[in-house]
């Protein structure tokens, strides 16, 4: 990857879609120069054009993001027509390709999906193929993204979006300038800098309002939901960072940074209950205005912002030891199996396109794996909420990429009863023992093949024996 790729893809683009694009990008809209810019260059009229297919997932107006963009895209070229293919989820996308659907030539899949697909050979290669197109993806897209859709000394899929963890606050139940004010721990500065855990408790107590029936916090009992925090205080979720074979809970430095953490998420008093969730989900209570922060990822903000009534903003996860969170980088693959994967590339170098994904971003689910579409005004949308949009671009940063594991959904299954434990039991008389048993858990799916030592009961009576 070299900064020399400096052809862009608008040397692969007709005339005609070249000239759509430059109007969306500079006015956000349509526009009518008053004359016809004439057919571009492409096949013949008599040339059918090849049928291709985009594969997403998401909710209505994510997928309908997608499919103004492929409008775009099929209005100015004559060569291949793009169909967009769509499911509510990833995993009910996963589960039709699994029975037997046709994979489509260019579809969008997670990092934890790619070695799954290594295995089924099921995408092609890309560098020779952005080689080709003068794709300039060393600047254009952070390092670690490329990295993380990397193997076999081989770009296997193109970033599309990012999604770090952060956190976020109704700003009328945790108000920073009027708990500065009584002289409480608040963020230094601007909110976008960061915070550490004082300063979160002190968040949480100020929000819990029992009279108005506001709690403070919460905080998902689950890996996902304590991991930022065990990153963040030095610890280690998982034995190796490549090939685990157990989680890493009892180790020293994550459990130091677990007992620092449960002091705080553990008070009853600050988060939500046993029977408040039976009644809500937490993302419901947020949007009532009951709860003062809430942990989660971009795709939030759209169903927040629905809500006319709720003032809220985001703030990265807090600081033990250090800045951390996790997340989610999703990416754009081709079928190995696609008709014509050379128009497919032709049409993935147009998605990833600062124009194309500009479009996609204003949908304001998707955090843009594109530096420059992260930076601009299409996904920071100063004029609407959250205000410190920019906290997204800045935790990903921070954002700890765990392994590859393919029966992630297992293991979650495997330990949740005992993390369940470590955040609802108000005081955990040995940590030590439960950490411990979380990791053992976690052997049976990670490493299935082991087996513990035991020791010789009749060891100690054989060895004294004259």
């Amino acid at each position: 990857m070299t900064s020399t790729r400096r052809a862009s893809w608008r040397s692969r683009v007709p005339p005609a879609l070249l000239a759509l694009l430059v109007c969306v990008a500079l006015t956000a809209g349509s526009c009518d120069n008053g004359s016809d810019p004439g057919p571009g260059p492409g096949p013949s009229t008599t040339t059918k054009p090849t049928r291709l297919t985009f594969g997403v997932w998401g909710n209505d107006a994510e997928i309908r993001a997608y499919q103004q963009m492929v409008d775009l895209y099929n209005a100015g070229v004559t060569s291949a027509q793009v169909s967009v293919e769509s499911w509510p989820t990833r995993a009910e996308m996963e589960q039709a390709l699994a029975v037997g659907a046709e994979r489509p030539d260019l579809f969008m899949t997670s990092r934890g999906d790619l070695a799954d697909l290594a295995a089924l050979g099921a995408n092609a290669p890309l560098l020779e193929l952005l080689d080709e197109r003068g794709v300039d993806y060393g600047d254009g897209f952070s390092r670690d993204a490329l990295l993380a859709f990397s193997a076999d000394d081989e770009l296997q899929c193109m970033p599309y979006g990012v999604s770090p963890m952060v956190m976020y606050y109704n700003t009328e139940l945790i108000e920073f300038d009027r708990m500065a004010e009584r002289e409480l721990p608040v963020p230094p500065g601007d909110e976008n800098v960061g915070w550490n855990l004082e300063m979160f408790q002190a968040a949480a107590d100020f929000a819990t309002r029992p009279r108005n029936k506001t709690t403070g916090f919460y905080i998902e009992s689950s890996l996902n939901g304590l991991a930022p925090f065990i990153y963040a205080g030095g610890g280690q979720v998982y034995d190796d960072a490549t090939d685990p074979t157990s989680l890493a809970f009892s180790d020293d430095g994550s459990r130091e940074a677990l007992t620092e953490t449960l002091e705080v998420l553990r008070d009853p008093q600050l988060t939500l209950t046993e029977g408040q969730l039976k009644r809500a989900t937490p993302v419901e209570w947020f949007m009532r205005g009951k709860l003062g922060m809430l942990a989660g990822y971009r795709s939030l903000t759209p169903a927040l912002r629905e809500d006319p009534d709720l003032d809220f903003d985001v703030i990265p996860m807090p600081v033990l030891d250090g800045q951390a969170t996790v997340g989610d980088i999703t990416g754009l693959c081709i079928s190995s199996k696609s008709p014509d994967i050379s128009q497919t590339a032709d049409f993935l170098v147009y998605a990833i396109s600062e124009e194309a994904f500009g479009r996609v971003a204003r949908a304001g689910y998707v955090v843009p794996a594109n530096l420059q579409v992260a930076a601009s005004e299409d996904f920071l949308q100063p004029t609407q909420m959250p205000e410190h949009a920019g906290v997204f671009n800045n935790s990903v940063r921070s954002m700890v990429l765990g392994p590859l594991i393919d029966n992630l959904p297992q293991l979650e299954q495997a330990v949740q009863s005992s993390i369940r434990l470590l955040l609802t039991i108000p005081v955990i008389d040995d940590l030590e023992a439960l950490t411990t048993q979380i990791d053992e858990e976690s052997r049976v799916v990670l490493d299935p093949d082991f087996v513990p030592e035991t020791p010789d009961p009749d060891s100690d009576s054989e060895s004294e024996a004259p």
